[in-house]
């Protein structure tokens, strides 16, 4: 079965058409989120009461375990290149559920670091790979869309799960949670593995629609980590998750020094959601009417703005505008970044190159918790830090610029 490619259709009837596929993303995206900090910063509390940690203690076993992970994507990212979503896909969401039973019986500190490397791995690494590679190489002129509604099972689970979760503990045991995730990772493999009865192999994908990148060519990982696009994008990939992963991952101690109940600090999380919704929703189509590129040195000012806020906040309601502005940059990571790998350097080897890229935003994700918490031990405020977050993100827009310089260039001299 060939994968439909919509070129005008409306959002309603593109997603009704390429239901199965789209539904694999979603919910690929959703599950990746037992592995993603926000989840896992949820229990920081209990983590570090149970193992007698102090913030800095915490924030540096996480960033050994992600930074783990953002090593053994490098390799572990091109299996996507070989392997169908059915097989790896599966997989990997297996594997994730392991890592998630792991964390609910493990009995000493010593072996946090490795059950965060699984869950990091597993669940922010490996099952956001597979559905952000499936999406950018089933689909091509609608390739925008398709990361859109594909990160919509990642929306779903950050709009909801936080609050779920700060109210089952009021209830529940947190082992017993981890163990409840465990089991729904299990119990969706037959909903994956019936989504994608007719999948296609990545070869045949190779064959019919694959689409060439600058200079019409097919870039090879090596290729692109000598391209200075690559190094130009990095800060923005890196400080993105490095910053945002450090907010949520400190999350109660930002509760605490705002004066706020960790409850209510969460009850603002999903306006954010709504909004990082609206804004995906818009860059997927933006991307696919305008090109990616163009939309490139814009999505980050709303971040900027955000920690700015952050650092001010007086009240739960500035903090609330705080995160509506780091759901309006959201949509345009969601969609945007994956859209342009493809856009710059080609779809025949995305798998691998996706690792690459993949492996800088956990790395991100590894080194923020780990040096933000080290420096509130050192005495400086997490407020504080906020405006330097702002100021590296306004570094990062800059220098996306060169990107956008480059294809033009490309484009006039094709003309």
């Amino acid at each position: 079965m060939t994968t439909r490619i919509i070129h005008d259709a409306g959002y309603v009837s593109f997603i009704r058409e390429n239901a199965p596929f789209l539904a694999t993303g979603a919910l690929l995206s959703f599950l990746s989120s037992f592995g993603q900090t926000f989840f896992i910063s949820l229990f920081g509390g209990e983590i570090r009461a149970e193992y007698g940690l102090s913030n800095g203690d915490w924030g540096l076993i996480y960033m050994i375990g992600t930074g783990g992970s953002a090593a053994v994507m490098v390799f572990a990212g091109g299996l996507a290149d070989r392997f169908r979503v059915r097989q790896l896909g599966i997989t990997v969401v297996l594997l994730l559920g392991l890592s998630c039973v792991l964390m609910a019986l493990n009995p000493i500190a010593a072996l946090l670091p490795f059950v965060v490397f699984a869950l990091r791995f597993f669940g922010q690494g490996m099952t956001t790979h597979v559905a952000t590679v499936a999406m950018s190489r089933w689909f091509i002129a609608t390739r925008g869309r398709a990361l859109a509604v594909a990160a919509m099972g990642f929306m779903l689970a950050e709009a909801a799960l936080p609050l779920i979760m700060v109210w089952l503990k009021s209830y529940i045991d947190w082992h017993f949670i981890w163990i409840g995730c465990a089991l729904f990772c299990v119990a969706m493999t037959p909903v994956l593995f019936r989504l994608l009865r007719l999948e296609r192999t990545p070869q045949s994908v190779a064959q019919d629609n694959q689409s060439t990148g600058l200079y019409d060519k097919h870039w090879t990982r090596t290729e692109v980590l000598r391209h200075p696009i690559f190094w130009a994008m990095a800060p923005a990939v890196m400080s993105f998750s490095g910053f945002g992963t450090a907010f949520w991952f400190h999350q109660v101690h930002f509760a605490e020094i705002k004066g706020y109940s960790h409850l209510a600090l969460v009850a603002v999380f999903p306006l954010g959601t709504i909004t990082l919704l609206f804004s995906t929703i818009f860059y997927g189509w933006a991307v696919d009417r305008l090109g990616a590129v163009k939309l490139l040195p814009f999505y980050l000012i709303p971040f900027i703005f955000a920690f700015i806020l952050h650092w001010y906040a007086p009240s739960l309601g500035w903090t609330a505008l705080a995160v509506i502005l780091m759901g309006a940059a959201g949509g345009g990571q969601a969609t945007l970044l994956n859209a342009c790998w493809a856009e710059f350097y080609g779809t025949l080897h995305l798998g691998s190159i996706k690792a690459a890229t993949t492996a800088l935003m956990v790395l991100g994700s590894a080194l923020g918790p780990g040096v933000s918490g080290w420096l509130i031990d050192q005495g400086v405020g997490f407020e504080q830090q906020m405006l330097g977050y702002a100021a590296t993100f306004f570094i990062a827009a800059i220098l996306l610029l060169y990107p956008v310089t480059v294809v033009r260039n490309q484009r006039v001299r094709r003309k």
